[in-house]
């Protein structure tokens, strides 16, 4: 059984081979359907990759297809949300240019986060609906940039830029990878040589500070990067150092420093403190998404990051939930060291900042917690719900924030 086999949802009581070797885990099951012992055990990427595999599989994007078409709800509602966004209309024209400045004089950064945006709304529609309109804008964008784009510079915010809008721009392309009119090549050239080595140099050197310095979103938008680049271009040292750094990595990033305290059986539920929780919840909130594109990119290449270290991940998603769902969560005083030689801050309270702040992130956990793992994810679960449907680039303000995840989790991930 290949650890790259299509995988069906829970639905109508069907588990897959490879969903079983996830939920149950181990030797036992694997030899009960029949799969080899090291489709439980490897750690390494997958010897195929599978396409399309970074926020959606082909069996998302059918189910999207399927359950527009018949008009179901949530589904129809999701939909409806993305037709009415601007960036959506395949008349979106590109600001493609060759240097991208993200922090200190000159920054022009938005045009790429918006041009994103329209690629993936557009990538979307074209993969739902078949609108061969849609699809051709998305290609014009993709093309431009992957043909025009040299350089992401700044301050140390061009690290946030490579690692954002590396992952994000790589699964626009993603989406687009199979229409004729997508230059493929030009794309996976331009990731590598403009994205990939500033991503490889945050985590590897973070611009020269100490570890802890930078908040976790930091790591994380670069870590998605980074998994998307091999991804997209069949790399699977790239894949690789990308889940590495998620089980193992020195910075805030990796699963431990992310979470760095866990509360057992609060009220029911196990919860985990998360890394950026005492600065403000806007970030806090920012970095489910971050995470969560990790782990679902993985999730589509055979890897189940979402449950590694006794689902650390879902405890913070949430204790995350809960707090901005106006509930009382438990805090432990969080110290790290600052700057270039490590002088030692503390938050000794949660940010209240930003709380209850929307982000379209929540769907994506819910639906693969409660959902797919038929998991207790109660206050998960209420956020997603509270929020849906889900929106994306353009229908949450016109500030960065707005642009820090893709979105459309309610028509994507709904099930």
């Amino acid at each position: 059984m290949s650890r790259t086999s299509p995988h069906t949802h829970h639905e109508g009581g069907r588990v897959s081979r490879r969903g079983l070797l996830k939920t149950a885990g181990g030797l036992t099951a694997a030899l009960a359907v029949g799969a080899t012992a090291t489709a439980t055990t490897a750690g390494a990427a997958p010897a195929t990759f599978t396409h399309p595999g970074m926020l959606h599989n082909a069996g998302d994007i059918n189910r999207a297809k399927v359950r527009v078409a018949a008009g179901d709800d949530p589904w129809l509602s999701g939909w409806n949300r993305l037709t009415a966004n601007s960036h959506s209309q395949s008349t979106w024209t590109n600001r493609a240019t060759a240097t991208v400045i993200r922090g200190g004089t000159g920054e022009n950064y938005p045009q790429l986060y918006n041009d994103i945006a329209a690629a993936y709304q557009n990538a979307l529609r074209w993969k739902v609906a078949g609108t061969e309109a849609n699809a051709q804008c998305a290609a014009n964008i993709l093309n431009a940039w992957s043909r025009t784009l040299t350089t992401v510079t700044g301050n140390a915010d061009r690290f946030l830029a490579a690692g954002l809008y590396g992952w994000q721009f790589a699964n626009a392309c993603e989406l687009m990878r199979d229409h004729p009119a997508f230059d493929l090549a030009a794309a996976q050239d331009m990731m590598v040589r403009v994205f990939y080595p500033l991503n490889n140099q945050f985590l590897t050197g973070h611009n020269d500070a100490c570890i802890t310095n930078y908040w976790a979103n930091w790591d994380l938008c670069n870590m998605a990067s980074v998994m998307a680049i091999g991804i997209l271009t069949d790399n699977a040292a790239k894949y690789d150092q990308a889940v590495t750094y998620f089980k193992s990595g020195a910075g805030n990033g990796s699963i431990q420093h992310a979470v760095p305290f866990l509360y057992g059986n609060v009220e029911g539920y196990d919860l985990g403190q998360w890394q950026e929780s005492g600065r403000d919840q806007g970030h806090t909130v920012m970095g489910m998404g971050q995470m969560g594109a990790l782990c679902e990119m993985a999730w589509n290449q055979g890897d189940d990051l979402y449950s590694y270290d006794g689902r650390r991940f879902m405890k913070a998603a949430q204790y995350v939930a809960k707090y901005n769902l106006n509930m009382d969560v438990p805090f432990t005083t969080y110290t790290w060291g600052t700057g270039q030689n490590c002088a030692q801050q503390s938050q000794t309270v949660l940010g209240s900042a930003s709380r209850g702040q929307v982000r379209p992130v929540w769907a994506m956990l819910h639906y693969h917690y409660g959902r797919r793992l038929l998991l207790d994810d109660k206050y998960i679960a209420q956020m997603c719900f509270s929020v849906a449907p889900e929106g994306g680039g353009g229908d949450y303000g016109t500030t960065s924030g707005g642009f820090d995840q893709l979105g459309f989790g309610t028509l994507m991930y709904a099930k």
